[in-house]
């Protein structure tokens, strides 16, 4: 693999692709994946799959069809993938761009990519993505795999948050903003009986809540997607250690288990985690 740089899996574990560590995923219409560099801009990447789990040729079925339908399109390689290559002129507030579009295939899985971009700028970076694609065998998900937050996950880390934020001041009539006091809020919400046990929502959206507080409060703390079997959720990872905190999980495990979930102690032992990590 030649680009060196971040790994994204799509949801419902289909695909994966290597892109540029300078470069962010960015929200974009459904089931398209889109991607650029926030801080010089360069184009804009776009990828979508399609997949058909009855026909283990759909991918290369998909590529002959562009083909042969297409009269602009050409036969190109990237990587290990045979692509139909086809672009695009048009212009915008004056300016001249070109979107070029690859559409290319693994087993069952079709992809179309775009990347857009001013006009007589460089395709590299779009054709080094496409080179590291990679499809997963329909139900066959990874073991374990943390990959950069996805739009997916940050967008649940933003609704739980909102959540827990609204709750506590209709509740409780105090702010949240994420701050190491803010614990014992949450914790007042878990003890005071007001949720039932069998809600799951709420106590997966009290344990993001608190993840939102060790990431503020703890330097190295960051937000990640893990990916394990079928479980696609948010994670907390300090740096690039093995250390891995699930907020979902805190507790939700304990109010399911009937124990008592005592956030400043969890609290305290991350931290002490974290330094066990720095030494």
């Amino acid at each position: 693999m030649s680009l060196q740089g971040q790994k994204f899996i799509s949801p419902g574990v289909w695909f994966s692709l290597i892109y540029p560590s300078s470069w962010n995923e960015f929200e974009d219409a459904e089931d398209s994946f889109l991607f650029y560099n926030p801080n010089k801009w360069t184009g804009n990447f776009r990828i979508s799959a399609y997949r058909d789990d009855r026909n283990s040729k759909y991918g290369k079925e998909s590529v002959d069809y562009e083909l042969k339908e297409n009269k602009n399109a050409t036969q190109v390689k990237l990587g290990d993938l045979i692509c139909a290559y086809s672009k695009e002129m048009f212009q915008e507030e004056g300016a001249y761009y070109v979107t070029h579009v690859w559409i290319t295939g693994i087993d069952n899985v079709a992809f179309e990519c775009t990347f857009t971009v001013p006009k007589g700028n460089s395709i590299a970076e779009a054709e080094e993505i496409i080179s590291t694609l990679k499809a997963y065998p329909t139900g066959k998900q990874p073991d374990l795999e943390i990959i950069p937050i996805r739009i997916l996950e940050i967008n649940a880390v933003n609704e739980a948050f909102e959540w827990a934020s609204n709750t506590i001041k209709k509740q409780l009539k105090k702010d949240f903003t994420s701050s190491e006091e803010d614990i014992a809020k949450i914790q007042q919400l878990i003890d005071n009986g007001s949720f039932k046990p069998q809600q799951r929502e709420v106590w997966e959206s009290f344990g993001i809540a608190f993840g939102t507080i060790m990431e503020n409060q703890i330097d190295g703390m960051e937000w990640v997607t893990v990916i394990k079997g079928k479980q696609e959720i948010p994670g907390l990872r300090f740096k690039d250690s093995e250390l891995v905190i699930y907020p979902t999980e805190l507790v939700w495990n304990s109010v399911r288990s009937e124990q008592k979930c005592d956030l400043n102690a969890i609290f305290e032992e991350v931290k002490q985690q974290v330094e066990k990590e720095l030494n």
